[in-house]
């Protein structure tokens, strides 16, 4: 049951722009976390103009106004997974929004596995992860 935030500036995006913003988001988590495909909870949340700062190069890189800030909230996974989520996330959200990966910046919230509840949510004792999964 992954959470996701994601922090965008005000008035650069659409309804659409956002649903498909999360569809590729949803579509990295499938791919690379296994999730099941039911198992969305995507929260956007827009800054008016002077509430957010950022260069306009950072590491070398350009970054635009539509600078897309994402939190991913669930439990403990490899390195290796994380890295491989980061490349489907980009992937996807290149293919799918149209957002360039210099516009992207992920940070991953873990948290213990018996920090997780939802109503329908079926945990496996032995992984600790929801039963209509495995681990990864």
């Amino acid at each position: 049951m992954p959470l996701v935030d994601v922090y965008l500036h005000q008035g650069v995006t659409t309804r659409d722009q956002r649903r498909a913003i999360s569809d590729a988001i949803h579509a990295a988590m499938v791919e690379t976390l296994v999730i099941p495909d039911d198992d969305r909870f995507h929260y956007f949340h827009e800054f008016p103009e002077g509430s957010v700062f950022h260069d306009d190069v950072v590491f070398g890189l350009p970054r635009s106004e539509r600078l897309i800030g994402i939190t991913l909230s669930f439990n403990d996974r490899t390195a290796e997974t994380k890295n491989a989520l980061f490349e489907s996330l980009v992937k996807h959200l290149l293919q799918i929004a149209g957002v360039p990966r210099e516009d992207v910046v992920l940070r991953i919230l873990e948290t213990a596995r018996e920090n997780w509840w939802a109503a329908g949510r079926v945990v496996d004792p032995h992984t600790g992860y929801d039963e209509r999964m495995t681990a990864k």
